[in-house]
């Protein structure tokens, strides 16, 4: 990785020398690792399935200690989101993005009023009184990430959130995401295994190989803000997915991951 630039700002988060294990083993799955996450920054983890993309996540979001090496943290408010939604079925969605509020004892009318802007934020406005079930599987997403966004959070966690879907819902999310990013200002963490999705949504790309210890490598996306879908068209998009594919297959993943 290269040597961090000293006129960047300063992270609100960062692993030094981390060696993470798979949750209950001896293991280590990685070893020596260094990240940092920036304000308002957008950072992809990307490897191959297997490689501990979402082990390193649940670490980052203090769901898991370390084995060693040190965890450095300046984050106010984390924000989680899984790869499934785990909406409460019996719930409305009103009820599902208002969960942490609720839980946080806030009143009934500030409350009501952060979920009603949130819901508008994501596209849900109308829905507020549907059940998970009635719901598509992007609306759950949404939800999923409305329940996030209602705390206001400095830094989002975000594992594999658009795996179980549709390209083109994915795409679309994709796109709204950015949106919402850009318009609140948390710093973005996303894993994926996905070279597509971390060259569009994010300024950094963390490459994990699949062999504990191996360095991990970083790629800039040097491209502006707002990316619309018709990035994904264009030569620079291109070109990155194909450096970025090829230094993924150069940490020992599988060519498949790359495409």
């Amino acid at each position: 990785m290269k040597p961090p630039d000293p006129t960047a700002p300063q992270p609100i988060l960062c692993l030094r020398e981390a060696t993470v294990h798979f949750s209950g083993s001896p293991t280590p799955v990685w070893t020596g690792l260094n990240l940092s996450v920036h304000p308002g920054e957008c950072l992809s983890l990307l490897g191959p399935s297997g490689c501990g993309k979402s082990t390193v996540l649940r670490v980052m979001a203090g769901l898991q200690t370390l084995a060693g090496g040190e965890l450095l943290s300046t984050v106010r408010s984390p924000a989680y989101v899984f790869q499934e939604p785990a909406l409460l079925p019996w719930a409305d969605l009103q009820s599902n993005v208002g969960l942490p509020l609720h839980l946080g004892g806030w009143q009934a009318e500030p409350k009501a009023q952060r979920i009603q802007a949130v819901l508008e934020r994501v596209g849900l406005a109308g829905r507020e009184r549907a059940l998970p079930h009635e719901l598509s599987g992007g609306m759950k997403m949404r939800a999923s990430i409305a329940r996030a966004l209602v705390m206001q959070p400095d830094l989002l966690l975000m594992d594999e959130p658009f795996a179980a879907l549709d390209d083109p819902t994915r795409q679309r999310l994709q796109a709204d995401l950015l949106q919402w990013w850009r318009a609140q200002g948390f710093a973005l963490c996303m894993v994926t295994h996905q070279v597509a999705e971390a060259v569009f949504m994010a300024s950094r790309v963390l490459i994990m190989g699949a062999e504990a210890g191996s360095p991990a490598v970083e790629r800039v996306v040097d491209e502006p803000f707002p990316r619309a879908l018709d990035f994904r068209r264009s030569a620079r998009f291109h070109e990155h997915c194909v450096a970025i594919g090829d230094a993924l297959v150069a940490t020992g993943a599988s060519a498949r991951s790359a495409v």
